[in-house]
């Protein structure tokens, strides 16, 4: 990794959609608990991990097309509980590795992917 990258660095991860307040709630069941905070009335921000944060922003023009994905530990347990909450992936992946995707579309079609392989550490 270059010095650039390395230290001081927030990644904000974007995703789109027609009517915040219709697809806040969809987000909330998703990520399991309310935003870190609301950066405006049509902008949340999930942190899901330190320095990593999930922003879904009312943009309506660009709705629809964000693909992003969360590489977790313990995917089952994490699909499950998305599951308790009420929301289905959409569909599934599974790589000749053993990496699995496990891929949620949000009300406009923008794809939010968990993934997981069960025999690698994830790094800090």
């Amino acid at each position: 990794m270059s010095d650039f990258l390395a230290d001081g660095v927030e990644l904000f991860a974007g995703i789109c959609v027609r009517d915040h307040a219709r697809a806040r709630p969809w987000y909330d069941a998703l990520l399991g608990a309310p935003p870190s905070f609301l950066a405006h009335e049509k902008e949340s921000v999930w942190e899901v991990a330190p320095h990593r944060w999930l922003v879904v922003e009312e943009r309506p023009e660009r709705a629809g097309y964000a693909t992003q994905t969360l590489f977790v530990e313990d995917l089952e347990a994490r699909v499950a509980a998305i599951a308790e909450r009420g929301i289905r992936p959409a569909a599934e992946e599974v790589y000749g590795d053993g990496v699995r995707k496990v891929l949620f579309r949000d009300p406009d079609g923008n794809e939010v992917g968990f993934g997981g392989n069960p025999g690698a550490d994830l790094v800090d």
